[in-house]
């Protein structure tokens, strides 16, 4: 039974996973020899940058908080306290900012994509697209691809600073740190380098939170259970693969 049951599985996602590649590959076809309208791709970027900010900056605040505090006790047991703006600042800037960017996205804007295009399959919207011989990577894809590629190493940027801010204020005003030796630490151990490193990572989130999202929308199953089904499934597999690339991609930038 195992015999027959294990190579089904592999074959199964061996099967998703060229899917994926194939759609993958036509919307970035798309994208470049047919750009959708700009104000379709403005609109797209308003709906993933400004309406995650809120969350984004909340999230990133208590983030840097708690590190802050967590790197203060740590440090304290060997006399080091006031490096804790060396812990803040690597940790945040190079890891914590893209992640709680990536992930906050992936939470309301990718499931947003995935339930709007699934919804949107469900109802024979997509066949009628194709139809009026409108394309529908062109249509419903490439603009949120641009969008999520134009809004989300922003959003990396206003996570860095707010994890960065909230660590000053909890490690000075909370925990009795030297202002100035916070300062001095950060501007030391982070350069610009560390931001465009971080905004090259919210890329390639960017890329698999829409891709993967609108992939798990574009092939729904019929009804609602589709609907919620292909909901699911893209924010779990866009959490995954986001945590996955985000070690990779640390090997490789500062390995």
């Amino acid at each position: 039974m195992s015999n027959t049951v294990k190579p089904s599985l592999l074959t199964g996602v061996l099967a998703q996973v060229g899917r994926w590649g194939i759609f993958s590959f036509t919307a970035a076809r798309w994208t470049c020899s047919a750009p959708p309208a700009l104000g379709s791709v403005l609109w797209e970027a308003y709906q993933i940058g400004v309406q995650s900010l809120s969350i984004v900056c909340v999230i990133a605040f208590f983030i840097g908080s708690t590190i802050a505090l967590q790197g203060y006790y740590a440090f304290r047991e060997f006399g080091g306290q006031n490096l804790v703006g060396i812990f803040v600042a690597l940790a945040c800037v190079r890891e914590m900012g893209p992640i709680v960017a990536g992930s906050m996205v992936a939470a309301k804007a990718g499931t947003a994509m995935a339930a709007t295009i699934a919804t949107m399959r469900v109802k024979g919207q997509i066949d009628a697209l194709e139809v009026m011989a409108v394309n529908p990577y062109r249509y419903l894809i490439s603009p949120r691809l641009l969008a999520s590629l134009i809004a989300l190493p922003l959003l990396v940027v206003f996570a860095d600073f707010i994890t960065v801010f909230a660590g000053y204020l909890v490690a000075v005003y909370q925990l009795g740190v030297n202002s100035g030796t916070f300062l001095e630490n950060v501007a030391t151990y982070i350069g610009m380098r560390d931001v465009f490193f971080g905004m090259i990572k919210g890329g390639v989130f960017a890329l698999l939170i829409c891709l993967l999202s609108c992939y798990q929308g574009y092939y729904s199953q019929p009804g609602p259970e589709g609907v919620g089904r292909a909901t699911n499934r893209a924010v779990v597999s866009v959490c995954i693969i986001c945590i996955i690339m985000n070690y990779l991609l640390s090997e490789m930038m500062y390995g």
